[in-house]
């Protein structure tokens, strides 16, 4: 399991740290949230991702895309959470393209793939239900009505909701809340009738919604995967999403930790700078050496996912638990060193604190991943 990016990969980095300081520095993110700007996202920069094939890469060549893997999307997802940048790349380019790809009749690729690709379809999972993360805790049904499927329920923290063209949602074909099995997945259009979204405002300024499906027909086309075998698709999807989103996450920790650093070299107190303090190097040298480690995890659960290790489970809920740590240590550590400044909206450093609280809540918190993590290996 190689752990040193290939040239293609380091290409990729480099291509989209430049891209992400120069376009969408956190700058960008302050203006978005103080002009309560109505997709929470610039569409201009979307597509000037999608120009740059970003938007492929976990989509086959025969559909559109390159299919280059997860490390290189990681790549991209890491330089993002340097600059918190907000885009729908979690909810399309991640979730929605893995979903598709992997699930998906040769139909529903032709249709939706190439159009994910260009930038312009945007698409977004429908999954929790309640105030934690519980993938199969599904208790919106999906009844057979005549050749399709009426879906009733309610959405919540859905990312890119209210903004997306396509919901892929998860409903209950048969069996309780809890169960595994049972559980479908569909693919119903942002105007559907009986469809209503509700955009909710989150502390880190990204997008999210609430949904609610009310008597929403669709076809029996509208189903991705197999009947009652949805929790297999999504169990893969979400393996997934907590290996990329680890690589934003660490992305944002590094630049947490790297600006505190630059402040204790920078502050002074009593004619030195605060950085010769040795409690905050110590604090200093614990924030580094769990970055490195989270740096390691992500690396090697993409890589095992694009690999198909037996293992890959395994390292992605690793990956997402040691990065929800690092990213709430390094958050909370960075408002701290910096004083009083750093409670201020003025300051950036903030921001970071914010990503970290609903980063961490998204596709499992500490705790879930731990529990995960047991199951997987047998406890």
């Amino acid at each position: 399991m190689p752990l040193i990016l290939s040239s293609e990969a380091q290409m990729v980095r480099d291509t989209a740290l430049d891209f992400f300081k120069e376009r969408a520095p956190i700058t960008a993110l302050r203006k978005l949230r103080d002009s309560n700007d109505p997709d929470g996202f610039s569409r201009g920069l979307w597509r000037e991702m999608a120009d740059l094939g970003w938007t492929g890469f976990l989509v086959p060549e025969d559909h559109g895309g390159t299919d280059f893997g997860l490390v290189g999307l990681a790549q991209v997802m890491e330089a993002a959470g340097r600059t918190l940048a907000a885009s729908p790349l979690v909810s399309t380019a991640l979730v929605g393209a893995s979903a598709i790809a992997l699930a998906g009749s040769e139909d529903q690729k032709a249709d939706h793939l190439p159009a994910l690709v260009s930038g312009e379809r945007i698409l977004a999972l429908a999954l929790e239900e309640g105030s934690r993360h519980q993938p199969h805790h599904i208790a919106s049904k999906a009844e057979k009505r005549g050749g399709g499927y009426r879906l009733n329920g309610q959405k919540t923290f859905v990312l890119d909701g209210h903004v997306a063209d396509v919901l892929i949602v998860v409903a209950r074909t048969s069996g309780g809340p809890g169960d595994r099995d049972g559980i479908t997945l569909f693919l119903v259009p942002r105007d559907a009738p009986g469809v209503t979204r509700l955009r909710t405002i989150m502390i880190d300024s990204r997008n999210a919604a609430r949904i609610t499906l009310d008597n929403v027909q669709v076809s029996a086309d509208a189903v991705l995967g197999r009947i009652d075998g949805g929790a297999d698709t999504l169990d893969r999807v979400l393996d997934r999403a907590r290996a990329c989103l680890a690589a934003e996450m660490l992305g944002s920790a590094a630049e947490a930790f790297e600006r505190t650093v630059q402040y204790l070299k920078d502050r002074k107190q009593f004619g030195v700078a605060i950085g010769t303090f040795q409690v905050l190097k110590h604090r200093a040298a614990q924030m580094f050496c769990e970055v490195e480690i989270t740096r390691s995890a992500v690396a090697a659960a993409c890589s095992a996912l694009d690999e198909h290790s037996n293992d890959a489970a395994v390292l992605a809920v690793l990956a997402k638990e040691k990065a929800n740590d690092t990213l709430d240590l390094c958050g909370n550590e960075g408002v701290q060193m910096h004083g009083g400044i750093g409670m201020t909206d003025e300051h950036e450093i903030g921001f970071f604190m914010k990503r970290a609280r609903v980063a961490r809540a998204t596709f499992g918190e500490t705790a879930f991943c731990r529990d995960r993590y047991a199951t997987l290996m047998g406890y």
